[in-house]
């Protein structure tokens, strides 16, 4: 088996003839780009995305999405609070009942965005 090749610029590359301190000043803060990624990380688990796609649908009990999903509700539950924790989703309670829906409409954007993303390839 052959070892990946690695791309970097040929040794008489001298990079771009343009400024690229712009760029650098830019760019977002660690902290920033760390949560970014969580998120990333978050969108990376099929479980996690089919969750969220029901609820950019409508408001859903942990019931619902179990029966949805066919999952057990501990395991619904569990998603459902790591995506709390990243503020994905939001709950409110009726009841005894709890409804969990999209934090707001940029968690909703970013899923629509990535879904006909890949339905366009």
């Amino acid at each position: 088996m052959k070892p990946a090749a690695i791309e970097e610029c040929d040794n008489t590359c001298n990079g771009s003839e343009t400024s690229l301190e712009h760029i650098r000043l830019t760019l977002p803060e660690r902290t920033t780009t760390d949560k970014m990624a969580e998120l990333f990380k978050a969108l990376g688990d099929p479980t996690r995305v089919r969750l969220i796609y029901a609820l950019s649908r409508q408001e859903l009990c942990v019931h619902d999405l179990s029966t949805i999903l066919d999952m057990g509700q501990s395991a619904v539950s569990h998603q459902l609070r790591y995506l709390r924790n990243l503020r994905i989703v939001k709950r409110r309670k009726e009841g005894k009942t709890v409804y969990y829906s999209l934090n707001d409409a940029h968690v909703e954007q970013i899923f629509l965005q990535t879904h006909e993303h890949i339905r366009h390839e």
